[in-house]
């Protein structure tokens, strides 16, 4: 049978809803045997790098958990363009026979998977010292959520960290292909790690990932209906300040005037002349223009990923597509200079500059096993490098037929995130019309107010995460565990 009419079959069933989630169907004797031939494609085409990594350069000692890292080759059809996509993973240090099976994709689109490891949830951290032009140090992070979940960090799309396309086709990117390598890497990953097989599987992301990821989950469990093998035990996702609707700037104003950081009279002034449209301004509106000229100029010198902290020039993060940031001159990015000064170690970005300096040493690609000659300098995000074309431009409609199915989700916002605030995210859910199952309150950590939690009658839960950014787990590591062990573990926030 021919993996590209699968495929198509799978396709066809994007437009189909269900009442609830799970392996069924008609003519499942049809459908095994195409499960069971497109199971022998996959497993004949796995990738055979993958291995265990005991030792890493910057890390005193031996690991103190399962650390694996490979790849796994994406392409639909021979035709197809192709790519090896690279992965961390990083098995639970609680019970990994029982425990979550997490999926985590980073923003960008472009940014390393070794950021949410590193920066995020994993169970890494770099040691934040002054750059000597030694290896940077490597410490452990007690508040990863490897606690609780064993996590996959991928590469995602080709061309991000690690991941490199085979093809000249390959090099060319967008959402849609995105969604489809991440399905067809989970399949595959499970096939080449049966014992997880049983174990309850989330797909998670942050930022530009609130575009994808519903979508993921979507084709998964419409594969899952239709007999795709390996069946997943796909339970929910979770995504943290998610771009959703393309229409976030719209409510970064409001928030920037609750913020204090625009006037009353400026404020005023945009919503009557640009009448509530910031993300699309007609260039012929010329009132509106001249407001939104006098609001870049307020926030100018702002760190947009958290508006609390110092704004580092040469080293800015949390880089995002035109489509969602306010122009070229104050698109954020990663992808460091040798020219750039490196950023004083009160900046959040030092560190930024030392993963790189990191994973670009020989030594520690060697011991992550990457292949020589598949890439040249890593980047921490490769956004201004991957020919990348946006053609999801909302997730909304995903959300809700993900929780008509019964898919549970976590969605958090750090509260002080300019480049998708808590505002934006508020509004799409509400535009949801679920019913409120326990209305809006505090949720706490250590005896404090760690953020505010509404839960829904579809299975969604909302938190904010008081003084986090636009990476909340990054700003408020403890505090988002916590969030993420209760909720991973179906307790209250």
């Amino acid at each position: 049978m021919d993996r590209e009419l699968v495929w198509h079959k799978k396709q066809a069933l994007m437009a189909k809803s269900s009442s609830h989630h799970g392996y069924g169907g008609n003519n499942r004797s049809v459908i095994h045997v195409l499960a069971f031939v497109l199971l022998i494609s996959f497993s004949s085409k796995l990738a055979t790098s993958d291995s265990i990594v005991r030792l890493l350069p910057g890390f005193q000692g031996p690991l103190p958990f399962l650390l694996e890292t490979g790849y796994v080759e994406v392409g639909e059809t021979e035709a197809e363009e192709h790519a090896e996509l690279f992965y961390y993973f990083i098995e639970s240090e609680n019970d990994p026979k029982v425990d979550p099976l997490l999926l985590w994709l980073t923003g960008g689109p472009g940014c390393s998977a070794l950021s949410g490891l590193v920066f995020e949830i994993g169970p890494l951290s770099f040691k934040n010292e002054e750059y000597n032009g030694s290896l940077p140090n490597l410490m452990l992070k007690p508040q990863s959520w490897t606690k609780r979940s064993s996590i996959i960090f991928v590469d995602l799309p080709a061309g991000t960290g690690f991941s490199y396309p085979k093809t000249e086709r390959a090099v060319q990117q967008s959402t849609s292909k995105l969604v489809r390598n991440a399905h067809q890497f989970i399949r595959k990953w499970l096939i080449d790690h049966p014992k997880f097989l049983s174990n309850e599987v989330y797909i998670a992301g942050d930022s530009y990932c609130g575009l994808p990821v519903p979508v993921i989950v979507q084709e998964i469990s419409d594969g899952n209906e239709g007999g795709v093998q390996p069946w997943i035990n796909l339970q929910g996702y979770l995504l943290g300040n998610p771009v959703t609707t393309s229409a976030e700037k719209n409510y970064e104003i409001p928030f920037n005037h609750g913020m204090a950081l625009i006037s009353d009279e400026l404020y005023q002034s945009l919503q009557k002349n640009c009448r509530g449209e910031y993300h699309k301004v007609d260039p012929r509106n010329k009132f509106c223009t001249r407001d939104m000229q006098s609001y870049e100029e307020s926030i100018s010198g702002i760190e947009t990923g958290h508006v609390l902290a110092p704004k580092c020039e040469s080293g800015l993060r949390n880089p995002m597509e035109d489509t969602w940031r306010r122009s070229l001159a104050r698109k954020t990015s990663a992808c460091f200079s040798p020219r750039l000064t490196i950023p004083p170690l009160t900046c959040r970005s030092h560190a930024y500059f030392l993963c790189t300096f990191w994973a670009n040493d020989d030594n520690v690609r060697k011991a992550l096993h990457i292949k020589k000659g598949s890439i040249g300098k890593w980047r921490r995000c490769n956004t201004d490098y991957i020919p990348f074309k946006s053609d999801i431009q909302s997730s909304f409609e995903y959300h809700l037929n993900l929780s008509r199915k019964g898919y549970r989700s976590l969605i958090y916002s750090g509260d002080h995130d300019m480049v998708v605030p808590f505002l934006a995210t508020q509004a799409w859910i509400r535009s949801l019309n679920y019913s409120i199952v326990s209305d809006w309150r505090q949720w706490y950590y250590n005896g404090q107010v760690a953020g505010y939690t509404r839960t829904y009658s579809n299975g969604m839960t909302f938190a904010t995460v008081k003084g986090g950014g636009h990476t909340a787990p990054e700003y408020k590591p403890e505090e988002c565990f916590a969030m993420f062990s209760r909720w991973i573990s179906y307790s209250p926030l």
